[in-house]
């Protein structure tokens, strides 16, 4: 009896080893200026790391936080393209579900028939469409918009609910609209590769019967090389409850993150991208 005892816990501590086995962004670190991601200063009590594939390929990495089932940020590189995707399928992500080796991000329906998944598995560290359907003055808020991407596949890429939060209306609609749009097109004029983080900084309020987090704040920053130097970098941030934004330095940006998380000195990216 008690063999059997000792070999149940280590067939537990194996399975949940294999589920939690990345912790860093290790596959993905293309996303990120000189490899190097924001410092552990914005990392949940749960995190995952999560280097986001589609179609075999990785096209931007997330940091997700499994409780309040938001991402934390998002890193990608900028390459805007005005064409648009429309009906494109929602999906989930199965790193996120125990013990698979699925990489790519697949469809909740693909992972139930074709996979044998339950939809509480799916449930259980993410959120799911049925979270999204029926917001009050609240959007599916991309931290990683499709425009900003010019090939398909990776447009194809963001349609996940693992680069999604609850965002205010009018800010989804104004203020944050034109920054993504009309702002980052102006700022990175000139660039030859701008690399981004956007990210949601958790509140204290809760959608979908308490199971997604409402964020409190929405926020961006870059870093813009021309060559291969880094000659300037910028941040915005808004309140998630109104029509408003401010556009700051990076230095900025970090220090405003630091005091509202109330920890660590916020890094966004390496020392060679310029504070002031």
């Amino acid at each position: 009896m008690l063999w059997l005892l000792l070999l149940q816990v280590l067939a537990s501590s194996l399975w949940l080893g294999h589920s939690e086995v990345v912790t860093s962004f290790e596959d993905c670190p293309q996303f990120f200026y000189e490899e190097t991601s924001p410092n552990d200063a914005l990392n949940p009590q749960n995190p995952a790391w999560i280097c986001q594939r589609y179609s075999s390929s990785y096209h931007y990495a997330t940091l997700y936080d499994r409780e309040r089932r938001i991402p934390v940020y998002s890193a990608y590189i900028y390459r805007p393209l005005s064409e648009k995707i429309h009906d494109s399928s929602w999906f989930v992500e199965p790193q996120l579900i125990g013990d698979n080796d699925l990489k790519d991000m697949e469809t909740e329906l693909v992972l139930i028939e074709r996979y044998n998944f339950t939809s509480d598995q799916i449930k259980a560290s993410q959120a799911v469409l049925e979270d999204y359907n029926q917001l009050l003055g609240l959007e599916r808020g991309y931290l990683n918009p499709s425009g900003h991407h010019d090939s398909r596949d990776s447009r194809k890429a963001t349609f996940t609910l693992t680069n999604i939060v609850p965002q205010d209306s009018s800010l989804y609609i104004g203020q944050w609209k034109h920054y993504e749009f009309t702002r980052m097109p102006e700022k990175s004029k000139g660039c030859t590769t701008t690399y981004v983080i956007t990210g949601a900084v958790p509140g204290n309020s809760y959608v979908a019967q308490g199971r997604v987090n409402r964020p409190s704040h929405i926020w961006s920053a870059a870093c813009c090389l021309v060559g291969t130097h880094p000659t300037k970098a910028w941040g915005a941030i808004a309140e998630n409850d109104h029509d408003q934004i401010r556009i700051l330095s990076l230095g900025e940006l970090e220090a405003r993150l630091t005091e509202i998380y109330e920890g660590e000195r916020v890094t966004l990216f390496s020392k060679a991208c310029p504070r002031k």
